[in-house]
């Protein structure tokens, strides 16, 4: 599979996190997403899905239970209101990015939505590939660089990410331009 091109860190990400419900990738119960340019958050929105199942079998993972969903919009909905802010952005970050990757490409195919055609940026490797953290899962990288976590709410969780990767850019982006490639 050939490699994308690296990201120039300076411009537009997104960093994104999804929460869900049952074991159907296409089962989103919650979404973070958080929009950098420059190295900078510039806006952060954090929402509650209605699933397309009423079970949510992740209660005690994130909290969530069906009471607390059953009256949000479905994906559909929440997709229309938050994909503008992937406009321009060159790259979409998350932590273990195939698991985001598969939700966000269930959620916008049971949704007739296009797929964003954003490529992943995964950082549980930038952390690895960066700092050479172990573990790397979300709660012992932000532990390890400062960052607060509530861990497994999306908003939280979206942020966290977005931080991992303005850390692992840094002062660095001047000299290295293109420091990360996306995988």
């Amino acid at each position: 599979m050939p490699q994308p091109p690296p990201v120039d860190p300076r411009g537009a990400f997104v960093a994104i996190d999804f929460e869900t419900a049952d074991y159907g990738a296409d089962s989103a119960c919650a979404v973070g997403v958080v929009r950098v340019e420059g190295l900078k958050v510039v806006r952060r929105e954090a929402v509650l899905i209605r699933p397309p199942r009423p079970r949510v079998m992740f209660t005690h993972i994130h909290g969530l239970t069906w009471e607390k969903v059953k009256d949000a919009p479905p994906f559909a909905d929440v997709w229309s209101q938050l994909a503008p802010l992937l406009d321009g952005a060159a790259v979409l970050a998350a932590h273990n990015a195939g698991f985001d990757r598969r939700v966000l490409a269930a959620c916008c195919t049971a949704a007739g939505l296009d797929v964003p055609p954003q490529p992943f940026l995964c950082t549980v490797r930038l952390a690895r590939r960066t700092w050479g953290l172990k573990p790397n899962d979300l709660a012992s990288v932000c532990r390890r660089l400062g960052i607060g976590l509530l861990h497994h709410d999306a908003g939280s969780d979206a942020e966290a990410c977005a931080r991992i990767v303005i850390a692992a850019v840094g002062g660095q982006a001047d000299q290295h331009p293109t420091l990360f490639d996306v995988g």
